[in-house]
């Protein structure tokens, strides 16, 4: 921004006091301000959308990176395996129709598991005086929670004040 000292600002001051005028130089003085807060707050705005563009860019540039060797790791495991699987094709085929038993492929994920059919879920079951009764009786005492049925008579006699001889009021 411009560079302004403090005798040039007085200067500024005096000519406009002059111009002006008394009457009218703290109207005009506000109206310069709000204009200037105004025009602050518009070149902030666009800082701050340049900065936003200039993430979205290295941030697209590091997606597309991050995708090329996502791809990389992707083909060169696909070849090793498509290698693998034909180094052990090849060496099943060497023993032929010796082996007894059946032959394992790749194209059987049933057998890979080990079982054919998968369990069916099974929901846990849920018992609420179980989970009520797990907790203390001195937990409960402590906290507040309500052990017994109360009716709203038996509370007020329960804690109505006793006098000195032991007798309600």
């Amino acid at each position: 921004m411009l560079d302004f000292g403090f005798d040039k600002m007085a200067l500024i001051g005096a000519v406009a006091l002059i111009v002006i005028g008394p009457e009218k130089l703290p109207r005009v003085a506000r109206t310069v301000g709000t204009l200037l807060g105004k025009a602050q707050r518009y070149v902030a705005d666009v800082k701050a959308e340049v900065n936003r563009s200039i993430e979205l860019e290295e941030l697209q540039k590091m997606r597309t990176q991050f995708e090329t060797a996502a791809r990389d790791v992707h083909d060169t495991v696909h070849k090793e395996f498509n290698e693998t699987r034909a180094a052990i094709a090849s060496d099943m085929s060497a023993f032929g129709d010796a082996s007894s038993g059946p032959v394992m492929t790749a194209q059987d994920p049933a057998l890979l598991r080990g079982t054919a059919t998968a369990p069916a879920y099974k929901p846990p079951r849920k018992n609420w005086r179980l989970k009520r009764a797990a907790v203390p009786a001195w937990y409960k005492q402590r906290n507040g929670v309500r052990v017994h049925a109360q009716s709203g008579a038996a509370r007020v006699a329960r804690f109505r004040p006793r006098r000195s001889d032991g007798s309600a009021i």
